[in-house]
């Protein structure tokens, strides 16, 4: 059989015209069309990671307890700004809505009584941080089971000049000198109206907090250009707030308005209790509650021993229903090391605490256990707040510990208290209930 010889150039052109060809416009589209799905991907995988992450970080910073807020929010805003525009923002973030909260439901050994109505938790935050009403809903939605705002006074004012509030960090304690600066009564009641809900229905249950469990307190103030001897002022905060409170308190220990602490004298405060507790007496039950407002008297850790007892006699035969113990005080502890220890004004927080214990015990032992004391003072841990307890006290408040450790402070203090009560295998009810019972003066 014949050979047949192939000439291999010639038949590697006849494979090549034979194989199909690209031109260089469609190798352009076809790399194109690869990189814009690889790009697509990439974006879409982006766009994934970005927005797990925001909800990650979503979850994380609107719960209370996270360590952003006690570790870094807080500090930055305390070293940022000075310590009133700092106190400020953090009133305008808890009442825009985006403020954390608390998402833990308090223990069952935490639970409160106050005037036979059940709290959720004995944890309150005092009066000066939410002057004017802003942001009720806000702090209610970090745990604490009954908040006071205030002061309030009839009419706006501007308090004292600036600068009138400051750290003292390393003492774990704050100075304030405000002057009751207040938006006014009118302001605050707008305020209050537009929390009602339009279909608003009353039960035994219902609070002027809005809120199970919780409880609604407004501090009322006076006017720095009011007559000092006068109870004008407070018989028309209990006029004007009475409808829209749980609780009213009258402020008579502020260091910071000329002439106001000596409203605790006797005669003085025996005049102002009996016109407040006439003219809570006279008004109509509230239109939120069904009820009549607590009139409570908060009063100064300053008091010398014989005062305190004419208080409490006072307090006896007329018809307030509890006292806070107590304001800011003016002393300044040997032990204070900050440099800002030499300005004027109400010195609050840890250095506050025995002050305001040993007044809490004194008064506890001159007034008969039908008559709440609730403690402030100092008030940083779920030990702070066992020691009011075990002194008589039926509720505690907070303040400068609220702004030196954020928003989680009101939760830790609860943990840290159930903590202590789950060891000794009791409750705050039971605690109290025996200090009471201990302490107080006995009833004829």
């Amino acid at each position: 059989m014949p050979t047949i010889h192939l000439r291999t150039t010639g038949f590697q052109h006849v494979l090549r015209k034979q194989a199909p060809h690209r031109s260089p416009v469609i190798a352009r589209r076809l790399t194109t069309s690869s990189s814009s799905s690889q790009s697509s991907v990439r974006t879409a995988v982006y766009a994934t990671l970005f927005a797990a992450s925001a909800g990650l970080f979503a979850v994380y910073y609107y719960d209370a307890r996270s360590a952003i807020h006690r570790y870094v929010l807080t500090p930055v805003l305390r070293r940022t700004f000075d310590a009133e525009t700092g106190h400020k923002i953090a009133v305008k973030v808890l009442r825009s809505g985006l403020g954390p909260r608390d998402p833990v439901q308090d223990d069952e050994r935490l639970r409160s009584e106050f005037w036979g109505r059940e709290l959720s938790n004995p944890v309150g935050l005092a009066a000066g941080f939410d002057k004017d009403g802003e942001a009720i809903d806000g702090i209610l939605n970090l745990g604490f089971s009954w908040v006071e705002i205030g002061s309030v006074t009839p009419k706006p004012q501007p308090g004292n000049p600036k600068p009138r509030v400051f750290h003292l960090a390393d003492d774990a304690a704050l100075i304030n000198r405000y002057g009751f600066p207040s938006q006014g009564a009118a302001s605050v009641i707008s305020r209050l109206r537009a929390r009602i809900p339009k279909f608003h229905e009353t039960n035994d249950d219902t609070t002027a907090a809005l809120k199970p469990g919780s409880v609604l307190a407004i501090n009322l103030g006076k006017n720095k250009t009011s007559p000092v001897e006068s109870p004008e002022d407070f018989v028309t905060g209990v006029k004007t707030f009475g409808p829209y409170a749980d609780v009213l308190v009258v402020n008579v220990s502020s260091p910071n308005t000329p002439g106001l602490r000596g409203l605790q004298n006797r005669e003085l405060l025996e005049d102002l209790l009996a016109s407040v507790t006439k003219a809570r007496d006279e008004l109509e039950p509230s239109p939120i509650t069904a009820r009549r407002p607590r009139l409570v008297l908060k009063i100064a850790p300053d008091l010398e021993e014989s005062q305190i007892i004419d208080i409490a006699d006072l307090i006896r035969k007329s018809n307030i229903d509890g006292v806070i113990v107590s304001n800011t005080t003016i002393s300044r502890p040997a032990s204070l090391t900050d440099p800002n220890k030499f300005e004027m004004g109400g010195l609050s927080g840890a250095p506050l605490k025995p002050r305001a214990l040993q007044v809490l015990k004194t008064l506890r032992a001159h007034v008969p256990s039908s008559i709440p004391l609730i403690g402030c003072g100092g008030i940083s841990t779920g030990a702070d707040a066992l020691d009011y307890a075990r002194a008589g006290a039926s509720l505690i408040q907070v303040y400068t510990g609220f702004g030196y450790d954020g928003v989680g402070t009101c939760r830790r203090i609860k943990d840290e208290l159930e903590a202590l009560l789950r060891a000794e295998n009791t409750t705050w009810k039971t605690v109290v209930d025996e200090s009471v019972r201990k302490l107080s003066l006995a009833e004829p």
